[in-house]
């Protein structure tokens, strides 16, 4: 019967843990942007709104070499939305090893396009003008 309890209480642990697995503390997320703030966004196709909020990588995109260099990565939020992220890699270090599936918090400026949107300013204004942003 001791054994049949430990299996048990293995499974419950091992699920648990898998289930919540990139759940963060309430407290770590607590100044967040709210989704609906970046979705209202998206709806009434808004620009310029600094948010700060994290989603789960879905594709890792090609730089944009046109102009400014940029690395682009798609995520997604936990609303769905999906955003564009373009890091200036001309003024910002690269997000190291981007992977599909892993989580990545951004503080950046949403623009609006028929896509679900794009953030950028995601490192600091060389000319302070900005508000600073980052990836992480």
């Amino acid at each position: 019967m001791h054994m049949k309890a430990t299996y048990i209480l293995t499974a419950f642990l091992c699920l648990s843990f898998s289930c919540n697995w990139d759940q963060k503390p309430d407290d770590e997320n607590s100044d967040f942007t709210p989704l609906s703030v970046i979705e209202d966004a998206f709806k009434n196709q808004q620009s310029g709104i600094q948010v700060k909020q994290e989603g789960k990588i879905i594709a890792v995109l090609q730089d944009d070499t046109v102009g400014g260099r940029h690395q682009r990565i798609i995520i997604q939020l936990a609303n769905n939305q999906t955003l564009l992220v373009t890091h200036n890699i001309d003024i910002a270090p690269r997000v190291p090893y981007p992977t599909i599936g892993k989580r990545l918090r951004f503080y950046g400026e949403y623009e609006w396009n028929d896509e679900g949107g794009v953030i950028h300013w995601t490192h600091k204004d060389p000319q302070g003008q900005h508000i600073d942003g980052w990836l992480e």
